[in-house]
């Protein structure tokens, strides 16, 4: 088989059934739009869960040697301090499970976060050492509303400088993200089933209207695959614009809007140029997916090859 053939009759597909192509084209770059857009949205819930913690976490502060607070008297929090505080975190009825952060791994993270900032934010963040840092426990609850029991259970031992709480600002930030993911995702399959049923039709009109030159292509014997990669190529096409379409869209929102505008904040780690990456070679493996699988099984069905 000539792949000068192949590629001679997929754009005379292309050219004839040019208002179907565009239709598929811009069908594939608003889904698949959406797809990268609810995978960036679950990257950045991940991100924003790396800073702050799920909502069914509480972080235990213990005190360093500059703390303030009544229950750090004794200046940086000592061993039987400590084990005090474990102890109640083993016990409490409300406490899952619970992870030590030591100053070093605390550092480590404030300089992550500093290499988002702006240059004075850097050199603000170059001030602090690692004796700066507090020691911490990340605790996760069993229930997120029964946290106030493991606050008072803790927030005045020895040796806790602070418990951190952040369910009522991080509940509404979270519910809006989960909304955000799910209204995507379900937009995004209404408009894959669109393209697919698009990509059916765009092939049952092609074959209606080269039924004569199919013919006398199966009355010559040429193979089933000689007759569908006209088809196919036709679908990959229109699918692969859709997909550099739906790439530019992402990059464009990652580097005007997340670049541009949010990762001046610190408020949370944002995503970055490698979540979208991932996000891309996710939605051109689904947009070939769900080009090629669909038009295999057409072609089949309206060529009887």
């Amino acid at each position: 088989m000539q792949l000068r053939y192949v590629f001679s009759e997929a754009a005379i597909g292309l050219r004839r059934n040019l208002t179907m192509t565009i239709a598929l084209v811009v069908t594939m770059f608003v889904s698949l739009t959406l797809v990268g857009m609810g995978l960036l949205l679950h990257a950045q819930a991940d991100k924003a869960e790396q800073r702050w913690g799920s909502q069914l976490q509480i972080t235990v502060y213990l005190c360093n040697a500059n703390a303030r607070a009544a229950t750090c008297a004794g200046g940086e929090v000592t061993d039987p301090q400590k084990s005090a505080v474990v102890q109640v975190l083993k016990t409490h009825p409300e406490v899952k499970n619970f992870s030590y952060r030591s100053k070093q791994q605390a550092y480590d993270a404030l300089q992550k976060l500093a290499k988002q900032q702006d240059t004075s934010s850097n050199d603000l963040y170059s001030t602090v050492t690692v004796n700066d840092m507090n020691q911490s426990y990340t605790v996760t609850l069993k229930d997120p509303r029964k946290y106030q029991g493991v606050e008072q259970a803790i927030a005045g031992l020895d040796g806790v400088e602070n418990v951190q709480d952040l369910h009522n600002l991080l509940s509404p930030i979270y519910k809006f993200l989960s909304a955000m993911l799910v209204g995507a995702l379900v937009f995004a399959g209404v408009l894959l089933v669109a393209a697919v049923l698009e990509v059916g039709n765009t092939i049952r009109l092609t074959a209606h209207a080269r039924r004569r030159e199919i013919g006398i292509m199966r009355l010559v014997g040429a193979g089933s695959l000689s007759i569908q990669l006209p088809f196919l190529m036709e679908t990959l096409v229109a699918a692969m614009i859709g997909i550099v379409l739906s790439a530019g869209a992402l990059a464009f929102f990652v580097w005007y809007v997340v670049y541009g505008k949010l990762r001046t904040s610190n408020i949370v780690y944002w995503i970055d140029y490698w979540d979208l990456l991932r996000a891309i070679a996710a939605i051109a493996v689904l947009g070939i997916v769900m080009t090629v699988i669909p038009t295999l099984l057409m072609t089949r069905k309206y060529l009887k090859v």
